[in-house]
Order: structure tokens, then C-alpha cells, then sequence
């Protein structure tokens, strides 16, 4: 069965489901688009990895990162196998240079370590075609160079944040950042952290 790659390219707020976010993964090279509805804790897990933010202690997902380079093991792809009354299944594809393991695994989990590491993501052509959406070209939404989560997106996570954060002084925010890094709120953080950049002109 053909194997079609697939990479991030959008995370906002699920309008279906309270609490939940949805990952929109897009075909390489292709105009298809796989919604996946998440949770926030695994939202929080992605963005930070996307985002490239350093917890003030190692996630669940660092800590099984740093396992697996620990003991030599290579994730070499995730893929998103079945799909079953709405609910996508995923396997770990890895190996310990001598032979390779098929690990099951939540999808969001996967995804998770898959921005961590840099692995491919791939899912099978009868999925695409069972869940996926077709974008208009115009439309499409497109990932930023470095990865980064756009503006837009930020805001549907967390849309009350960046009016908020516009009536404190640098020093209050800088304090912010540093609060809600301590707290592990790092969807806030993005938001504290780009106002920051906005005001000082870093890029």
C-alpha cells in the first residue's frame, strides 16, 4: 500500500470538541490536508517542540526522546496506520541498528516525538482519501521556514492572551515569561514571548 509523507502544518483550537486542538498534517508536495483532534496536554507537547522552547524540566515526551538516545534507538518514521471510527492509530518505526521494532502508539504521542526528532510522519493513500481535505492552492496554509507556529494560530489557542499581554511594560513581561515557563505553560509562553520580540524588534 503506498505510504504518502506528511508534515505539520497548522495547530488551533478544535471547534468540535471543548479542550481539544486539532493538528492539521498536509501531504508533501500535494494539497490534501488530515485534521487530527488532540488533546491539550499533547498540543502543548507539540508546540513546544515546534516552538523550540526549554521546559525548566524535561516532558513526558523529552524524557522518552532522551531514553531512546540513551540506549541507541532511532526512531526512523512515524506512521498513522488505521483508521478506525474516527480514531486514527499510529505506529513508531524504529530500530536498534540491527534489527527494526513496530511500536503501537496514541497518534498525538507520536507526532510529539516526531517534531522532537526530525523523523518523517507518513499515513496510507486509503486514510488520506477516507479522512482528508482537499485545499484550494490559494488557501492552503503553509509552515513557516523554521517551523514556528504563525500568529494566527497563537491567537486561536489562546485569544484572549494577546490583547492582555499589550497593557503590561517589558519588565512585567519578561517576569510573565518567567512565571508561566516555571508553571509549564508554554501555549502562553509563545504568546508572552512574541509580544517581547515584537516590542524589542527581535526576530
Amino acid at each position: 500500500m503506498k505510504k504518502i509523507e506528511l508534515e505539520i502544518v497548522a495547530l488551533s483550537s478544535s471547534v468540535t470538541q471543548t479542550h481539544s486542538y486539532a493538528v492539521v498534517l498536509g501531504e508533501i508536495n500535494g494539497l490534501r490536508r488530515l485534521p487530527i483532534v488532540i488533546g491539550a496536554f499533547e498540543a502543548q507537547a507539540i508546540v513546544v517542540a515546534l516552538e523550540r522552547i526549554k521546559p525548566s524540566r524535561p516532558l513526558t515526551h523529552d524524557l522518552f526522546y532522551n531514553f531512546m538516545l540513551s540506549f541507541n534507538i532511532e526512531l526512523k518514521e512515524v506512521l498513522i496506520y488505521k483508521l478506525e471510527e474516527g480514531i486514527f492509530f499510529a505506529q513508531l518505526v524504529c530500530t536498534n541498528g540491527k534489527e527494526t521494532i513496530e511500536i503501537d502508539s496514541r497518534t498525538s504521542d507520536a507526532m510529539a516525538l516526531a517534531v522532537r526528532i526530525g523523523c518523517p510522519i507518513f499515513t496510507y493513500e486509503n486514510i488520506l482519501d477516507a479522512a482528508g481535505l482537499f485545499m484550494d492552492q490559494t488557501n492552503a496554509p503553509k509552515p513557516s521556514a523554521s517551523g514556528d507556529i504563525n500568529e494566527e494560530t497563537i491567537e486561536e489557542i489562546e485569544e484572549s492572551t494577546a490583547s492582555d499581554l499589550k497593557s503590561l511594560t517589558l519588565d512585567e513581561l519578561n517576569d510573565l515569561l518567567h512565571q508561566v515557563l516555571e508553571s509549564e505553560d508554554y501555549m502562553k509562553a509563545i504568546a508572552i514571548r512574541d509580544e517581547i520580540k515584537h516590542r524589542t524588534g527581535k526576530e
